[in-house]
């Protein structure tokens, strides 16, 4: 907790992570050198390479599997195009729409994306299932996935994987190996600045994309590619670059040094300690196995407002109130949310 500024009451993570002390330092250096015009695309191409080894040993891959970009939307975009025709897609119900659109718009050329309860998704991949796409954590319910029995249905049939683990890296121990792409957006639980994406590739991933948004930083020399026609692509990941947000990378890379340097687990079990604990204390049960989000029925409102009311901050999804902790929380928080919500309907009504 110390490596942040003053969390209490911010129970959002899952919608965007606070600053570390670190981020906030960068960041702020770099403004400073902004205006003194001692910044370069150099400097920030160096903190990229930084950023993408550190991501990928967080992750467990090599950084020559790790491309990086500025939106999730764009990423799953790159898998969306190199689907054939008549493709089916296998989503989860209510998955979150960055890793859905994408793939709904190719219905012009008849892909198909058959939307399934979660619970089911391993089910229902099937002899003509080309992709199937979901979220490691859920980010309207905080639902985590068992990735082992998708991951075996997908290989009995050939389909690619695409999992999204935005809503889980940072908080939740995750390997991006066994999947054949992994996109995150490191502003929530990674606690970057909004801006930063990355993407990891397996094997046959690398082999049947194509970079359809190549530009100068996807060239195997990024300062040799700034004009064309001729272009040499990256042989590895960084063919699938897209041309970094300056500004966010002195953060984002102080924020994945403090992430690395975390007890692989701390944050998962300091979370969902903290989220079991508001459970009993609301008389609720329990979600899952553990979860750093924790969700109750909300459809009017008045859980959320209560609060806010309270200086608390909260947010609502699909008609629940969605409740996120991480290492800035304490069990300060637990009571807080615990009397802010006594009484309010929408939270009995859960237990």
């Amino acid at each position: 907790m110390d490596s942040f500024p003053d969390g209490h009451g911010y129970l959002a993570a899952c919608t965007a992570g606070l600053p570390t002390l670190g981020t906030l330092a960068a960041q702020r250096a770099d403004l400073d050198a902004w205006s003194r015009a001692e910044t370069s695309p150099a400097r920030y191409g160096a903190l990229v390479e930084e950023g993408r080894a550190l991501f990928a040993d967080l992750v467990g891959v090599p950084a020559a599997r790790v491309a990086t970009g500025s939106q999730t939307s764009v990423m799953a975009a790159v898998v969306a195009a190199a689907l054939p025709d008549g493709a089916e897609v296998v989503v989860p119900d209510a998955d979150f729409s960055s890793v859905v659109f994408p793939f709904t718009v190719q219905a012009h050329r008849g892909v198909r994306v058959r939307s399934v309860p979660l619970d089911r998704l391993a089910a229902s991949v099937g002899p003509d299932t080309a992709l199937v796409v979901w979220s490691a954590v859920q980010s309207a319910t905080g639902t985590v996935t068992d990735p082992e029995p998708v991951l075996a249905a997908a290989r009995q049939v050939g389909a690619l994987t695409l999992c999204d683990l935005t809503q889980a890296a940072g908080v939740l121990p995750v390997s991006a190996a066994p999947f054949d792409v992994t996109i995150t957006h490191a502003y929530k639980w990674l606690c970057a600045p909004r801006g930063v994406v990355f993407t990891t590739f397996s094997d046959a991933a690398l082999e049947r994309l194509r970079p359809v948004h190549a530009g100068w930083y996807a060239g195997e020399d990024v300062w040799s590619s700034c004009y064309g026609p001729i272009m040499h692509l990256a042989a590895d990941a960084r063919r699938f670059d897209v041309s970094p947000a300056w500004q966010a990378w002195p953060g984002a890379v102080a924020a994945l040094r403090h992430a690395v340097a975390l007890a692989p687990g701390s944050a998962w079990r300091h979370a969902t300690g903290l989220a079991d604990r508001l459970c009993d204390a609301l008389g609720s049960p329990r979600q899952g196995d553990g979860q750093a989000i924790v969700t109750f029925p909300d459809a009017d409102g008045a859980a959320l407002r209560a609060l806010t009311a309270a200086g608390l901050t909260a947010s609502g999804r699909a008609g629940r109130l969605r409740i996120a902790f991480h290492h800035w929380n304490d069990e300060r928080d637990v009571r807080d949310v615990a009397a802010a919500l006594a009484g309010v309907d929408a939270t009995a009504s859960a237990r």
